[in-house]
């Protein structure tokens, strides 16, 4: 299996993208206006980057915006790929392999996600400090290469932890810590998986960011992942989750997740040479 990175650096090399910043922020469902916030940008439509995923779901723009937000220059991936979109676990591949290869270095993932949790009223804030990924699939199946065997044991950054807790407390937003453990999707999750999943520690469900915290690993980038919590999970509450909801709610979490990301750019700091 092979995946290059190549021509998609030529594109960005091509509109004067090289280097790009050290941080990478991948802007989840509902939260894609935070890239508004960048100034004295450059926006590239994922189409015009070869190999970058192609968005099928409302709410992923699917554009990469390099600006410049709290005094410091930002990647913004407006949007992801999805496993369910095309069964691809390596949707978000190439923009990784790129992103490290031209310059970056440390990789925050957002989500909106379901909470299991009966005290995280939605829209809460959530940084994720661990994953279950019991699918059965991974992206560096069928990867030739000892590289493939990525060490997991601190796959979330505890310094990059730290600086998100020091922009929550600046910014005045709670922020929960949690446990995420991603479903394929694009089928919400029923009762009884959630029921399982409380068992096996999740206190968080989803359909992303897993896939992207391994790769992002296995090409040595730091990494970070906050979830907005969109409804409880199936079973925890009357009614059916819907993409809508998730939308809607995540959109009313967008001043507290705008000042947290604001504080969270202003106190990133690389990690020592």
């Amino acid at each position: 299996m092979h995946f290059s990175p190549e021509a998609a650096i030529g594109a960005l090399r091509s509109r004067g993208l090289d280097p790009l910043p050290p941080l990478g922020i991948v802007l989840g469902s509902g939260l894609g206006a935070f890239a508004d916030e960048a100034r004295d940008a450059t926006a590239i439509s994922y189409l015009d980057i070869p190999g970058f995923p192609i968005p099928s779901v409302e709410g992923h723009a699917g554009r990469l915006v390099v600006g410049t937000i709290e005094g410091q220059r930002v990647a913004l991936f407006q949007g992801r790929g999805h496993y369910y979109e095309r069964g691809d676990a390596n949707a978000m591949r190439i923009a990784i392999d790129a992103f490290r290869e031209l310059g970056g270095e440390t990789l925050l993932l957002t989500n909106a996600a379901g909470g299991l949790k009966q005290e995280w009223r939605p829209p809460a804030l959530v940084a994720i400090t661990d994953h279950i990924n019991f699918s059965g699939m991974n992206p560096l199946i069928g990867h030739v290469g000892a590289d493939r065997f990525v060490p997991l044991t601190k796959a979330y950054d505890e310094a990059l932890l730290a600086m998100l807790h020091e922009a929550a407390k600046s910014a005045n937003v709670e922020l929960n810590e949690g446990v995420y453990m991603w479903f394929s999707g694009p089928s919400f999750e029923t009762p009884a998986e959630i029921r399982a999943a409380r068992i096996l520690g999740a206190d968080l469900v989803g359909m992303s960011t897993v896939p992207e915290v391994i790769l992002a690993r296995r090409a040595g980038l730091r990494c970070a992942a906050v979830s907005v919590v969109t409804n409880y999970a199936a079973g925890l509450a009357g009614g059916d989750p819907s993409h809508e909801e998730t939308q809607a709610v995540a959109h009313e979490a967008a001043d507290r997740f705008k000042r947290l990301l604001r504080g969270f750019i202003r106190a990133y700091k690389p990690a020592p040479a």
